[in-house]
């Protein structure tokens, strides 16, 4: 949407980062402390004289243009499906805004069936992904063991794992949501989720933001089971830090939100120095969120209805069995017993 091609010496990275940064954030333009580098508003100044007007989204062309570079990474290659997927939904909403705001009449990407053919994304999670047993004991071992903060990232890792929490939950939790007995099983009540969206997309310029749970109404809460030996790490933890009731559980080294950054980097290296080369290599548990996957996955397997396994992950039943659907084994065979059973046909007297 050029009228021509950017000079040879602007680096692509360099545009998109000038453009993502400063031109797209508010706070990027108006609230930070220190001024626009000069590269960067040079760059600035070059893309607002050469932007076409809005009236350029009349013209085909430069609407199949649009739709090529959405499909397209930086260096020419195809990009994922997911992205591109992902890039059709934020473009028709910010056609939706031009047309709110009448700088457009009718939305000109494509949406009629054969002009476009957006490409399938597997909802189905790669099963290569989740871990076993073993392999998660020996990495929380690890890093339970590390010095200074050991304990409370081990303690991190296992409420993923044993309750099947998104990391954006488990984040925002405090002491006081959690029901931490003696002995037997506890309980969360969890209530709010601050995934990282970046300092310059907050209104606070904080990195986390504050949002309801994830499908649920502004407000809605839901009670997660506590497994015993969870209840026993997170009480070990309280009182090795000192928590008080309105303190984070998990809480960053000054006390505020623990960073993504941080808690990726200690699991990045626990596969690292845990796994063989051979699994290190592969999909098993590269992101944490694989904690969560495994957590669910290994619900469904011992036969919890799906209902339930919904509730406490906070997912609906319908996207819980689309995600899932490969990972659900070892039921089989007691299903076709019952088939079997179901459709035996009595004795007929000859």
């Amino acid at each position: 949407m050029l009228r021509t091609t950017p000079p040879m010496h602007f680096e692509p990275v360099a545009v998109r980062k000038a453009l993502r940064e400063y031109a797209f954030s508010v706070r990027g333009r108006a609230h930070t402390d220190k001024p626009i580098p000069v590269e960067v508003q040079t760059i600035l100044d070059w893309i607002q004289r050469n932007s076409l007007p809005m009236s350029a989204w009349e013209k085909a062309e430069n609407v199949d243009k649009v739709v090529t570079a959405l499909s397209t990474r930086l260096d020419g290659t195809a990009a994922a499906a997911s992205s591109i997927r992902r890039n059709d939904r934020i473009m028709n909403l910010v056609m939706g805004y031009a047309i709110k705001h009448s700088y457009l009449k009718v939305n000109p990407l494509p949406k009629e069936k054969g002009e476009r053919t957006a490409p399938k994304v597997a909802q189905a999670i790669d099963k290569r992904c989740l871990l076993n047993g073993d392999q998660v004991a020996k990495m929380l071992d690890w890093i339970g063991r590390r010095p200074r903060r050991g304990r409370l990232y081990r303690a991190f890792f296992a409420t993923l794992y044993y309750a099947g929490l998104r990391p954006e939950e488990a984040v925002a939790l405090r002491v006081g949501d959690a029901t931490l007995p003696e002995t037997g099983w506890g309980e969360f009540l969890v209530h709010e989720a601050q995934p990282e969206v970046g300092r310059q997309w907050t209104d606070t310029g904080d990195v986390h933001e504050k949002r309801h749970l994830k499908g649920r109404a502004e407000g809605d809460t839901r009670l997660v089971p506590i497994h015993p030996v969870l209840v026993v790490i997170l009480r070990e933890i309280i009182k090795k830090y000192d928590l008080g009731s309105a303190d984070l559980l998990f809480p960053g080294e000054k006390g505020d939100m623990l960073a993504g950054s941080v808690f990726r980097r200690v699991w990045a290296k626990a596969r690292e120095e845990v796994l063989s080369d051979h699994e290190f290599r592969s999909p098993t548990g590269k992101r944490v969120y694989d904690l969560r996957h495994t957590c669910l996955t290994a619900w469904m397997n011992e036969g919890i209805p799906h209902s339930e396994v919904a509730e406490m992950a906070g997912n609906s039943v319908p996207v819980l069995q689309a995600i899932y659907a490969r990972c659900v084994v070892g039921q089989r065979e007691l299903y076709l017993k019952r088939a079997e059973a179901a459709l035996r046909l009595p004795q007929v007297a000859s």
